[in-house]
């Protein structure tokens, strides 16, 4: 499979039908995903691989990674409604027998994995929301894939706070990241922001 096709398919997936505000749930993008899930697997840490999708959402980074030779991925996530959507997508793809689907807070996930692969809150809305799903990653894998805000004090901060883990940045990719308007606070039809795709890896 082409990165390109695969952005394709990722792109058409069924997304939120009534997105949480207070989860800042919005879908991540085909083309963004596909951008990270490549990356993953061109390094290896995706085919044959055991796999979680931390706050999976309607389990588009889950879907994409099973798609690329995942030998498992757990998709992990709070919001029962978008866990259907997400057993839904599989589903249409054939892929239930990869993504095991739970009903979870990341915080309660206890399984050691080989990757981890996320689109945390950005914390716009409560500010250090992406923190635990960033210390729940460090605790059950060496590698990491995760996606934050474009701008100077995220990056300090993601720095610091990989460093203060035990981890290093061994990669970073700046995209945009289109959002549709769908909460009363957006002013445009569709807002393109920046984000850094991020791969993180324990110091040896």
């Amino acid at each position: 499979m082409k990165k390109k096709h695969l952005a394709i398919i990722l792109s058409k997936l069924k997304g939120f039908e009534n997105p949480k505000i207070e989860l800042e749930q919005y879908r991540t993008p085909g083309n963004v995903a596909a951008e990270m899930l490549w990356l993953a697997y061109s390094l290896g840490d995706i085919e044959e691989r055991i796999i979680a999708d931390l706050g999976a959402g309607t389990g588009v980074l889950s879907v994409g990674a099973c798609l690329l030779g995942a030998k498992k991925v757990y998709a992990v996530e709070i919001d029962e409604k978008a866990l259907m959507i997400a057993k839904e997508n599989a589903k249409n793809l054939n892929l239930e027998g990869c993504v095991e689907l739970i009903l979870s807070d990341v915080r309660f996930f206890d399984k050691k994995i080989d990757t981890v692969v996320m689109n945390p809150p950005f914390g716009s809305q409560n500010p250090k929301a992406d923190r635990p799903f960033l210390m729940k990653a460090f605790e059950i894998s060496d590698v990491i894939y995760s996606i934050h805000l474009a701008k100077e004090e995220v990056r300090r901060f993601i720095e610091a706070f990989v460093n203060d883990n035990g981890f290093k940045i061994t990669h970073r990719l700046t995209l945009d990241f289109e959002i549709p308007a769908q909460f009363f606070f957006h002013k445009k039809r569709l807002e393109r922001i920046k984000v850094d795709v991020y791969r993180f890896e324990r110091e040896k």
